[in-house]
């Protein structure tokens, strides 16, 4: 297994309004000195691309996303996916970077990181059909937390025993 190599896979598309959460916490993260063991990579809408990296062995994989959790807009999850995630491809676009998709895909071709988790973000607009740059004030207020979070997440996998 590895030695604390974790991944932050930042998931988004900045042209649909709050579904850029993933990429503004990305741009947050990247100012930020991050351990030389975490890899912090911003996938956009590469649904494929997030797929195949999460087949490495990472010991936490951290998935972060704009997510509808039926909250108010701007709260912030922890989200731990079913371990039994189906295996069906039916309907699932591989260019669409949605997290579970992604894990399914990932999941049916082996992947064996020993955890991964979501950090999401209850949207309050996806900008509609027009679309929309830029998060709204709930969700932009939230990145903070967000990173703080995940933060969190690192420096308890990184910790020694």
């Amino acid at each position: 297994m590895t030695d604390g190599r974790i991944l932050i896979a930042c998931i988004g598309n900045i042209f649909m309004g709050d579904d850029g959460f993933g990429t503004e916490v990305a741009r947050t993260l990247a100012g930020r000195s991050l351990p030389p063991d975490v890899v912090l990579k911003d996938f956009g809408i590469r649904g494929l691309d997030l797929t195949y990296a999460l087949l490495e062995p990472w010991d936490l994989a951290i998935l972060v996303d704009a997510c509808g959790q039926g909250g108010e807009p701007g709260t912030v999850y922890l989200i731990e996916p079913d371990a039994t995630l189906g295996h069906a491809f039916a309907g699932m676009d591989p260019h669409a970077a949605n997290p579970v998709n992604a894990l399914q895909m990932a999941k049916s071709m082996g992947q064996t990181s020993n955890r991964v988790v979501i950090v999401g973000c209850q949207p309050a607009d996806l900008g509609g059909e027009d679309g929309r740059i830029g998060l709204s004030e709930p969700v932009a207020a939230a990145v903070g937390e967000a990173v703080q979070m995940i933060e969190e997440l690192v420096e308890t996998v990184l910790q020694p025993n």
